[in-house]
């Protein structure tokens, strides 16, 4: 153990020694603090002597416990094994396994999924004959959920009126009434759910004080992991089992506080003091992970939040780059500067892809950027969810729209036959396919005599989703790929259907399909595509998924993920994309100030997550909504000192010194290059009518090229990188481009 201590710093060894009293570690970013609780437990098992069955140590993750448990084999050996260690909800499902009679549960209880729980709820929804459409099981689930983990019952919501008066305000009075049936229906079942894993205990520990007064001996010692994302039952039941020895250390940081959403409650971590009067804290400040510009840009953003505890993070490691800010005209592009830019540094750094991490906001900003990366042969991997074009909502979008184009695709024809729900059971399903077979003609013919097959009674909803599949087929023989496929996607019902799911996954589906209609008006305004309709589209989304299903399963791969879901992993080389306002910070986070600084607080996690380079990017333009809106860039932009960024050499049209009001005289600049350019400029140019494409193998400098997108230009300069050869060319009415010269299409025209 001596040897263990000997290599750490001062506090991470006062961290690791002082185990009594209640202790609050403070551990900043890349600071070690998973090494420090675990070399805490090892303390106290080997130096003091507290046996293992007497420890109780809280993460919020089973990674994070299995990590940690086999770190403390190697140091303890087996007696690691007898530690009261796992996530919240392992742990307290083992007490309530052995307590649970208490509250009139059978020892065996069932533990609900998230997914045997919604369809509980969902059964509840209809056998008390609510519209689905207004009660939607998401919804029903998010509210019962947020009730137990603030410790509210079923009774206590139903007799609160300022919950009631909420939900009828919403227009959704019956929560009160299925959060009852839940309960009684889980009860009489004898399940649980996840909550009630929670909830429960600080239930049984309430209510039965024989028992908690057991628990509160057993653990002679409290730890608790990321304590800045518990929420207010797990803090309840933490106070309550800690109030006897108040042996209780708790290690998070505020700064990383992003789970609002989810429940967490800030608060807890930020007025621990008031609870234990005589807490101990220790600050963790010495960052190993990030260059010293890394570590000084995120002290200089999350330094503007007023809410905090005071530490001031430090490194000594090297100085570091320069953080790098890349603009981009359009989404698009963004996303074809980062796949150049992540090319040119493995190139010249030497790294493999594994070393890249690309972060973004929202799932649907990964579009754009993986349509990039497929252009450029780049391999990646979306972390935490599906490639976009493998995400349900958008399956279920393009199944509509193949459907539409071609009436003889029954798995597109099973996909939507019955969603959004309008009353086609599984019953008649299975008979029209049955019929089709049996009379060797298509689903399709089916469907149009349904009632000679099934029934007027169970014809009724399959004719009218004929009518509609008929006057689909018109829109698309009529109107262009964005049109069409818009009228389709709201006619149908399923953007109504994503709308009114208000989670933060409903929210999250309905961004998707909006940037897969964005993908398809980008579609239809790029001039190089001459065939603008949605059967033309529809072929080209089916090459790029097909080149998902035949990717190999090399590790050495980008990473590709949320903000959210990177917390807690580092990478050499980190890009923010999306840094614009109403993307980041989100414009659902801007109604109050507590909004905004956890906004602020995930970008300090983006940032912490680099460890050698930091790129940064944004675009002037993105469409949403299926129009071109002009952006802003990022408020946190402003945040970080200018002396730690610096302009992408991409961007000739800016000056690359920083100014004491860098990122607004950037940004103004720009947008006078934007102005003056106008956006719609790059649809309107029309090649010269004999325009094809050169061979560039022999393009120098100075040469006269034409774009089919960008127009005339000059050959400005030529780079060799690998295999790969790139132009930056400068072109009359668009200024200076890189183009990448395998992917350009390019006509030489004499001088």
């Amino acid at each position: 153990m001596m040897n263990y201590l000997d290599s750490l710093n001062e506090p991470q060894r006062e961290g690791v020694m002082n185990t009594d009293g209640a202790c609050m570690i403070i551990a900043g970013a890349g600071s070690g603090k998973t090494r420090v609780l675990t070399l805490r437990i090892a303390h106290l098992i080997q130096s003091q002597h507290v046996d293992p069955f007497n420890i109780m140590a809280l993460t919020f993750t089973n990674k994070a416990a299995k990590e940690m448990r086999e770190r403390l084999e190697n140091m303890v050996g087996s007696d690691a094994k007898n530690l009261w260690m796992g996530t919240f909800h392992s742990v307290f499902a083992r007490i309530l396994r052995a307590e649970a009679h208490h509250l009139g549960y059978p020892s065996n209880f069932t533990i609900y999924d998230t997914d045997d729980s919604k369809s509980l709820l969902r059964s509840i929804i209809k056998g008390l004959n609510l519209d689905e459409t207004q009660y939607k099981v998401n919804v029903v689930y998010n509210r019962i959920s947020s009730a137990k983990n603030k410790l509210v019952s079923w009774q206590e919501y139903i007799s609160n009126p300022i919950l009631t008066a909420d939900d009828t305000a919403n227009m959704r009075p019956e929560i009160g009434n299925i959060f009852k049936a839940y309960a009684l229906r889980c009860f009489k079942s004898g399940a649980m759910d996840f909550d009630d894993l929670l909830f429960n205990t600080d239930k049984l520990f309430k209510e039965h004080l024989e028992v908690l007064n057991k628990y509160q001996h057993r653990f002679q010692y409290m730890l608790v992991d990321e304590f800045q994302d518990t929420n207010l039952c797990q803090y309840f039941i933490i106070r309550k089992l800690a109030s006897v020895r108040e042996n209780v250390c708790v290690v998070g940081d505020d700064a990383q506080s992003i789970y609002a959403f989810r429940g967490a409650d800030i608060s807890n971590i930020l007025n621990f003091e008031k609870d234990y009067p005589d807490l101990r804290i220790i600050k963790l400040e010495q960052n190993y992970r990030s260059t010293q510009t890394i570590v000084e840009a995120a002290n200089s953003v999350i330094a503007k939040n007023k809410a905090q505890l005071p530490k001031n993070v430090w490194t000594a490691n090297e100085e570091g780059n320069l953080i790098e800010l890349i603009k981009a005209v359009s989404d698009n592009e963004e996303g074809k500067l980062i796949a150049s830019s992540i090319f040119e540094e493995k190139m010249q750094q030497q790294y493999k892809f594994s070393d890249f991490a690309i972060l973004y906001r929202t799932n649907s900003q990964s579009r754009a950027i993986e349509e990039a990366l497929r252009r450029m042969n780049i391999n990646y991997k979306v972390v935490g969810g599906l490639s976009f074009y493998q995400r349900k909502e958008i399956k279920d979008v393009l199944a509509y729209l193949r459907y539409s184009l071609n009436q003889q695709d029954e798995a597109s024809f099973r996909r939507i036959i019955n969603y959004p729900k309008r009353g086609i059971g599984d019953s008649s399903i299975d008979k029209i396919v049955v019929a089709a077979n049996d009379h060797a003609i298509s689903i399709w013919e089916v469907l149009q005599n349904a009632s000679s097959f099934l029934g007027s009674r169970a014809a009724g909803p399959i004719e009218d989703f004929v009518t509609k599949i008929k006057r689909f087929g018109i829109e698309i023989q009529n109107k262009d790929a964005y049109d069409a496929a818009s009228d389709i996607a709201k006619s149908s019902g399923l953007m109504k259907e994503l709308y009114e799911d208000k989670t933060v996954e409903g929210l999250s589906r309905y961004e998707n399909v909006q940037e897969l209609l964005n993908a398809i008006k980008e579609y239809v305004e790029d001039p190089e595509k001459e065939d603008k309709s949605l059967g033309a589209f529809l072929q080209e989304v089916s090459l790029i998924t097909g080149q998902d299903e035949n990717k190999d399963n090399d590790p050495d791969k980008v990473t590709l993920m949320t903000i959210h879901m990177a917390k807690g992993l580092e990478f050499k080389n980190v890009y923010i994309v999306g840094m614009e306002e109403d993307l980041f910070p989100s414009q659902m986070m801007l109604s109050s100030r507590s909004e905004l600084e956890e906004e602020r607080r995930l970008f300090y996690v983006a940032i912490t997550r680099a460890k050698k380079k930091l790129f940064l990017s944004y675009a002037l333009t993105r469409y949403r909504f299926g129009r071109l809106k002009n952006c802003e860039p990022s408020r946190f932009l402003d945040d970080i000192s200018s002396r730690f960024i610096k302009v992408s050499k991409k961007l000739a049209s800016v000056e690359s010194t920083p100014n004491p009001n860098f990122a607004k005289s950037f940004v103004s600049g720009m947008k006078k290059t934007v102005a003056s350019q106008p956006v719609a400029k790059s649809t309107a140019y029309k090649p010269s009518a004999d325009f094809a494409p050169s061979d560039t193998s022999a393009l120098k400098v100075g040469m006269k090229v034409e774009h089919p997108k960008f127009g005339f230009g000059s050959v400005l300069k030529i780079e060799q990188l690998g295999s790969e050869r790139k132009a930056m060319i400068n072109f009359a009415d668009f200024g200076e481009k890189t183009l990448l010269l395998s992917f350009a299409k390019l006509k030489i025209h004499e001088n």
